[in-house]
């Protein structure tokens, strides 16, 4: 099914073939009984990409079919937030009328919020010039008009920023209101409301814990920030010096004092950890002042590597947030020998895709 074709009396029988695949692929792991947060039938994506057709004098955000790799015009897009399907058609007639802004632009990026704002990227095969900034500039201020939003131009070496290159989002976690700055151009949870879902499960699953909390591939703070509440201190690691300068960011927005983010791979902290190596990123943290029985990892769609796996099956409890079930379950095969499983959950972060996120708490025996 296209996206374009996306119709919301289609999702209830989606997400039961998705728990039923599910069930089946872990069928032989001693889990729980599933739990299941179900996203919004339209409308629940705040990031989207699109190609940029010209044909003559017209302009088209396309896509292109994944089995015939044919292109096809999109008009809207079910999928993505009202304000991206709002700004697309805005900026779009925009652009058609100027030909400094539309030449050699070929890709447009949409990062949207629940706060209902919106940072848009706009790619091209050309040098940006001063000339393409003061039209930009032009199409800037017509549709702040309308949208709280701002415009990024992209070429080879170039990023041009025409105010800022971020949007701040707002959460309500269990009542409580959490600020996020969210860079352009790097990772954030792309369904808002499942987002919620995931940290509020995280925050169910931690409220009686002692002592510390170790977090690695930490992004921007989603996790690590509202978490801090359950912890007497939280340690976190996180690779892109883009997502940890926006951690940094929320937690001086959301008063935080508690949490200390480092610039880190997970493999890196493990060296750390064992005194293989010292880095000079660790200045200042002495990791003997944490006391953490509880760890939470939100690897990339590969898993963890055996040297991490190895190393977090020495903490009491692991919070694993999983975005691919297959190297979810090719980690559980040795976590299991030093944990059991006390919850399971599905989050459908990706309606109508086959892609499942998972969330499984792991207690030692």
């Amino acid at each position: 099914m296209r996206p374009t074709e996306i119709q919301a009396e289609n999702y209830v029988e989606q997400m039961e073939t998705k728990i039923s695949v599910l069930k089946e692929n872990f069928s032989q792991h001693p889990v729980p009984e599933l739990e299941v947060f179900a996203s919004l039938p339209l409308h629940y994506r705040l990031r989207a990409e699109f190609r940029l057709w010209h044909d003559g004098d017209d302009l088209h955000h396309v896509m292109f079919d994944q089995v015939t790799k044919q292109k096809y015009q999109v008009h809207n897009f079910p999928p993505a937030s009202q304000l991206i399907n709002d700004v697309m058609v805005e900026l779009l007639l925009l652009l058609k009328g100027n030909e400094t802004a539309r030449r050699k632009l070929f890709q447009i990026d949409y990062l949207a919020t629940l706060s209902e704002e919106v940072v848009v990227s706009l790619l091209y095969h050309k040098t940006l010039d001063d000339a393409w900034t003061e039209e930009m500039q032009k199409i800037l201020i017509t549709l702040r008009q309308k949208f709280q939003i701002d415009i990024i131009g992209r070429a080879k070496k170039q990023k041009i920023i025409l105010d800022k290159d971020y949007v701040t989002e707002e959460l309500t976690i269990k009542q409580r209101k959490f600020t996020f700055k969210q860079i352009e151009n790097s990772f954030t949870q792309p369904n808002a409301q499942v987002n919620i879902s995931m940290i509020e499960w995280a925050l169910d699953i931690t409220q009686n814990s002692q002592g510390d909390l170790l977090e690695l591939y930490c992004g921007s703070g989603n996790f690590s920030v509202p978490l801090a509440q359950n912890f007497e201190k939280v340690l976190a690691t996180e690779i892109s010096k883009t997502s940890v300068a926006a951690a940094q960011d929320n937690i001086v927005k959301n008063n935080i004092d508690n949490l200390k983010i480092i610039r880190m791979s997970s493999e890196e902290f493990v060296q750390a950890q064992q005194g293989l190596r010292e880095f000079r990123r660790l200045k200042g943290i002495n990791l003997a002042d944490y006391q953490c029985k509880t760890v939470l990892v939100d690897p990339p769609r590969s898993g963890l590597d055996e040297s991490t796996v190895n190393m977090i099956s020495q903490y009491e409890n692991i919070v694993y947030i999983s975005c691919n079930p297959d190297t979810l379950k090719l980690n559980l095969d040795t976590l299991l020998s030093t944990h059991t499983i006390s919850r399971f959950a599905l989050f459908d972060q990706f309606p109508y895709t086959h892609h499942v996120e998972c969330g499984v708490y792991l207690q030692k025996k």
